[in-house]
């Protein structure tokens, strides 16, 4: 959870410093060289205000917070260990992210010395270069800039006088300070200046919010982060900064770690932190206000907070989201469908390593009378092929003694699995295979979702979270698990015989 401040008083703030400090350059450059936030008062104020809020100056909670967790890259990078300063920001769109994080933040660090090379990429090249425009207005028109950093605003230039980069695309001042901003599909192995490496990375918005985001996209983003960006500098600190508009973008598996739910194991890996700012905040009495009341009123709130696009934009709802498959509507829930049969449904990983997929199980009850299956539960584990998941297996014929069959899918390996997991199961087991594409079984699965003919018997999050995010997701086990077991049912159902049932011996 965040620990940004419940409210923050900006004229008490303002009152911590002596104005009289302010009116020299010596004074101004003391009282922002350790604190972000005095910067952007001084220095940027008029990046904090805007039309949506009157032209006021005004500051969220978030922003502070946000302050507060830049200032830790006042350490050197020497001093810190490989990837200890990797924070995702997941907030509402127009909260100001890319304005704090693309250009206030990265002028305080070149402004102090905090930082020598950033390197900040965006969804696109002319994304990237218009926020870097952003900056180099201000290094160009922000007169007081200008008066106390005269070597941050004049461009570095060789012998001949001409500058070493001044460009669309990067920026080197006379001080040694380098900017480059690329799109995020940008070559950038090995980016450099002379011996510099990035010691700041910022990625804003890196996916965008484009309806036609494909799973291809996504695992080429992902890689040219871990695999080109990251690497630049491994004690480089990071700030990630995104909205979860897409299920399964790569923001979104970060937040699902804060979400509480399953999350691909690259989140560990590379230390990324989820810092998440939802837009409706609660007192401790249960009344409700706003994360930035002068931008966003609670009555406005109320209006719109029922759309899909508020849950999505301005809470980072991933089942609000546009999707291609499942969304939050989709899900129905009832407890009250007697069952005239229950199956276990096991979708297996292929290996048990720790970075291997997940091996599925699924509860699917049936009412052949309604034509109405009802997925009662799901769990995703990874355990060897042998006596620990023969054991989970076991137990969860104990709490559901109902079910009389299990099913499990095995494109190969059949034998195997009834020799070494599932032999002498108290009920009868059917192997059945594959051969259609992930996609379609997933649509065929939805289109049953969409007619009723499966509900849930409770929320269960980590299924709805990969159904929602499907095809886009790190895992998808939990839906071919579901899928194998509808199938095995409702087909059945459809060739008006119960041959298939018998065979797993849940009539």
């Amino acid at each position: 959870m965040a620990s940004y401040p419940d409210q923050f008083d900006l004229n008490t703030f303002l009152a911590t410093v002596d104005p009289r400090l302010l009116s020299d350059d010596e004074g101004r450059r003391l009282v922002t060289r350790l604190s972000p936030l005095w910067f952007a008062l001084v220095y940027m104020p008029h990046h904090l205000r805007g039309e949506e809020t009157a032209n006021a100056l005004s500051l969220s909670p978030a922003h502070v917070e946000w302050c507060d967790l830049a200032r830790r890259y006042v350490r050197p990078i020497g001093t810190t260990e490989p990837g200890s300063m990797r924070d995702a920001i997941i907030a509402p769109r127009g909260l100001g992210k890319s304005t704090w994080w693309f250009t206030i933040m990265p002028m305080w660090l070149a402004a102090h010395g905090h930082r020598s090379f950033i390197a900040a990429f965006a969804n696109s090249a002319t994304q990237a270069m218009d926020h870097l425009g952003t900056f180099k207005r201000e290094l160009e028109n922000n007169l007081l800039l200008r008066q106390d950093f005269p070597d941050l605003v004049t461009p570095a230039r060789r012998p001949a006088g001409v500058s070493v980069s001044d460009s669309k695309s990067m920026y080197v001042a006379q001080s040694g300070f380098v900017f480059a901003a690329r799109g995020i599909d940008s070559a950038v192995l090995g980016l450099k200046v002379g011996t510099k490496r990035p010691d700041h990375i910022v990625l804003d918005d890196i996916e965008g919010t484009e309806g036609n985001y494909t799973p291809t996209m996504k695992d080429s983003r992902l890689k040219t982060m871990l695999a080109g960006i990251l690497p630049m500098n491994n004690l480089a600190s990071v700030t990630m900064a995104g909205t979860v508009a897409i299920p399964g973008a790569i923001i979104d598996d970060i937040a699902a770690k804060q979400r509480g739910e399953e999350y691909p194991s690259w989140v560990d890996d590379k230390r990324f932190v989820p810092r998440y700012y939802d837009i409706i905040q609660t007192n401790a009495d249960g009344s409700e206000y706003s994360l930035w009341p002068e931008r966003w009123s609670m009555t406005w709130i109320n209006q719109e907070r029922h759309t899909r696009d508020f849950q999505s934009q301005y809470r980072n709802d991933p089942m609000a989201a546009d999707s291609a498959f499942w969304q939050g509507s989709d899900f129905t829930y009832r407890e009250d469908i007697p069952l005239t049969g229950q199956l276990l449904s096991i979708d297996p990983a292929v290996t048990s390593k720790e970075k291997s997929d997940f091996t599925a199980l699924a509860v699917i009850g049936h009412n052949r009378h309604q034509g109405i299956c009802v997925v009662r539960d799901a769990w995703q584990v990874r355990l060897p092929p042998g006596e620990p998941l023969r054991r989970r297996v076991l137990e969860i014929l104990d709490e559901y003694p109902e079910i009389v069959g299990i099913v499990v899918e095995v494109n190969q390996g059949g034998d195997l699995w009834r020799n070494t997991v599932l032999h002498d199961m108290p009920c009868p087991v059917r192997t059945v295979s594959q051969s259609r594409p992930k996609e379609e079984r997933a649509g065929s699965l939805l289109a049953k979702y969409q007619r009723g003919r499966v509900v849930h018997a409770k929320r269960i999050p980590a299924l709805e979270g990969q159904m929602v995010r499907f095809p886009l997701g790190a895992n998808d086990d939990l839906i071919d698990a579901v899928g194998t077991g509808v199938e095995v049912y409702l087909k059945a159902d459809k060739r008006k015989t119960r041959t298939a049932v018998h065979t797993v011996g849940v009539a």
